[in-house]
């Protein structure tokens, strides 16, 4: 018998992390954290990490593990993620993952056949200093067809992949669509009225600004620079604007929410793809604790 493993997903501000704690709370679990952006220490508030309070004294994992400054991709978040899945289970608990990043949920539910190419930190940290414009251009010359399928600010993709090609392995970094039967994963998604969501994620913005995150952001920027991908992350980009002197503080804010609201419609657009997802309307039920024992009685 496969051993069950949860995933809830969904846009930002649709309360993952509240209904992923319910559910480890009620089959004893660990939450897996599958958020590219909250792996990183001292990116607390722009990323809604959760809190000690948030978590309920259920364990997290894939939180705080590298600095900002650090190369993080895919492959290394999938290889990370299946060494705690299979920790949790061997020591008879349930892994619950919860994130809103969609290739890092594809990762783990889909085989997705990563290159044997090692990772060069010293390589990757000189394409780093570079700009995603001219990296882009590297990346037409050298690969034209790679560079058709990658969008030109997409640094992050654009580096990968002029690392592989400096090792000279010109294969597919990853093949989709083909479902991981390892486990038995149990997928839930949540949705609401985008009205409804709009207004949560407004909300949050102005809670994460009045708990500091434009100081967070004025720490971040003045160890780390503005050029390493966690400062591209949504709620630091737009305050380094300001912080910049490019744009007033008002404007940054207001940016910022049209930006995370963007973002939870992308989000939304490639998490409806996925046929796997039983989709669970907030709306419909009291609160996440609700929802997640729907999840457990609809399995």
């Amino acid at each position: 018998m496969k051993s069950k493993v949860y995933v809830v997903v969904g846009p930002t501000a649709s309360g993952k992390t509240a209904t992923a704690v319910e559910l480890a709370r009620l089959t004893a679990g660990e939450v897996i954290s599958a958020d590219s952006m909250q792996i990183y220490r001292e990116m607390n508030i722009g990323t809604a990490k959760p809190d000690e309070g948030e978590r309920q004294g259920i364990a997290h994992h894939m939180i705080d593990i590298v600095p900002p400054d650090c190369p993080y991709s895919v492959a290394m978040f999938q290889q990370e993620a299946f060494g705690w899945i299979e920790d949790i289970l061997s020591r008879g608990k349930t892994p619950v993952i919860a994130g809103g990043t969609g290739l890092y949920i594809n990762a783990l539910t889909y085989r997705l056949d990563f290159t044997e190419t090692a990772y060069d930190l010293e390589f990757r940290a000189s394409l780093e200093k570079r700009e995603a414009g001219d990296l882009y251009q590297e990346l037409s010359e050298k690969d034209p067809q790679a560079a058709a399928r990658i969008h030109p600010n997409d640094k992050k993709r654009i580096i990968r992949r002029l690392e592989i090609l400096h090792h000279g392995d010109g294969n597919e970094e990853y093949r989709f669509r083909v479902p991981n039967d390892d486990y038995s994963f149990v997928m839930a998604g949540l949705t609401m009225e985008r009205e409804t969501l709009y207004e949560r994620i407004n909300k949050r913005v102005d809670l994460m600004m009045e708990r500091g995150l434009l100081e967070e952001a004025r720490k971040l920027f003045t160890k780390y620079g503005s050029t390493s991908t966690s400062m591209q992350a949504i709620g630091y980009k737009e305050l380094i604007s300001y912080l910049n002197g490019r744009a007033d503080l008002e404007e940054s804010v207001a940016l910022l929410k049209k930006n995370t609201r963007r973002y939870a419609k992308r989000q939304l657009t490639w998490f409806r793809r996925d046929e796997r997802i039983r989709w669970y309307n907030t709306a419909d039920y009291p609160d996440m604790a609700a929802i997640a024992k729907e999840i457990l009685n609809q399995e």
